[in-house]
C-alpha cells in the first residue's frame, strides 16, 4: 500500500512541478506565515552542511547558499523537481537525490550541521522512520527545522467567510485528492495531529526547542483584509495559523 502511494505521488509530483517553481521556500515558511527574517531560527550558516528534505525547485538550498552554507544536500521524490533544482542551482555544485524521505539511500550519517524542510515532511507515509533517517544524519548538536500546514487547517472550510470544522481531527489517516493543483495527478496525503509529529519528534530522541503556530507576517500588517473563502487567504491566517513550524535538535553524545 504505502509503495503504491510513493509511486502515485511521484508520478503526480512530476505533472504539478511547475506550479511550485518558487513557491513555498525560505525565507518564507508557508503561505501567509512568518518569514525567518522575522523568526530567525537559523543558527550561523556560513561554512555549514546543509541538508533539505523535499527540496523542490532548490530555491531553498539557494537562500541557504546566500547564507554562506559550505555544502548543499537536496533529496526529492520528484524528478522534475530534482531538474528545476539542478537548473536553479546552477554553479553551486549541490548533491541532489531523487528518492523518497522514507528511505535511506546511504546519505552519510552524523554529517550534518542542519537538517531543514520546508512544506515537505507531511507528505512522508512514514513519519517515524523518516524522523529517524532525519536524526541519523545530524551530528550531535545539529538542529532539524521543519515547517507544514498546521494540521488543523486541512478540516477548515469557509463559505461566505464564515470559517467551519469539517471532518475530524481526531481521526489520523490518509486523505485522497484526484486532481491535485486542477490536474489529473491524484495525490494521497496524511492527517495527522499536531501532538503526534511533536511526540515522533521526542521518541526519536530529539530536543525541541521551539513550536509555532504561525501568525501573518509582519509585511502583512498593513493589507487591507478582505473576506475570502480561499483555501490559503489573509482572511483566514488573521483567524487561524496556516502553518506549523518546529525546531528540534540532536543531543551532543
Amino acid at each position: 500500500m504505502r509503495l503504491n502511494i510513493l509511486a502515485q505521488n511521484k508520478d503526480s509530483w512530476d505533472k504539478v512541478a511547475h506550479h511550485f517553481n518558487g513557491k513555498d521556500s525560505l525565507p518564507s515558511y508557508g503561505p501567509f506565515a512568518q518569514t525567518e527574517d522575522e523568526l530567525r531560527l537559523f543558527e550561523e550558516l556560513d561554512r555549514k552542511t546543509v541538508l533539505d528534505i523535499g527540496c523542490g525547485s532548490g530555491h531553498s538550498m539557494k537562500y541557504m547558499a546566500g547564507k554562506g552554507a559550505g555544502e548543499l544536500w537536496g533529496v526529492d521524490l520528484s524528478e522534475n523537481q530534482i531538474a528545476t533544482a539542478k537548473a536553479t542551482l546552477t554553479g553551486l555544485s549541490p548533491k541532489l537525490f531523487c528518492a523518497p524521505m522514507e528511505k535511506d539511500i546511504s546519505i552519510p550519517k552524523s554529517y550534518f550541521d542542519v537538517v531543514y524542510s520546508i512544506y515537505a515532511i507531511g507528505w512522508t507515509s512514514l513519519l517515524p522512520e523518516t524522523l529517524q533517517l532525519i536524526h541519523s544524519y545530524l551530528k550531535p548538536g545539529g538542529y532539524f527545522i521543519f515547517s507544514w500546514d498546521h494540521p488543523l487547517y486541512p478540516h477548515l472550510e469557509s463559505e461566505n467567510g464564515i470559517i467551519k470544522l469539517a471532518g475530524s481531527y481526531q481521526e489520523e489517516g490518509m486523505t485522497h485528492y484526484p486532481n491535485f493543483k486542477g490536474e489529473n495527478a491524484p495525490v494521497t496525503i496524511p492527517q495527522r495531529k499536531t501532538s503526534t509529529y511533536i511526540n515522533e519528534l521526542i521518541n526519536t530522541g530529539f530536543i525541541i526547542e521551539a513550536v509555532i503556530e504561525s501568525n501573518v507576517p509582519a509585511t502583512s500588517n498593513s493589507m487591507k483584509t478582505e473576506v475570502s473563502d480561499r483555501y490559503y487567504s489573509l482572511y483566514k491566517a488573521r483567524k487561524f495559523p496556516t502553518t506549523l513550524i518546529i525546531k528540534a535538535r540532536k543531543p551532543n553524545a
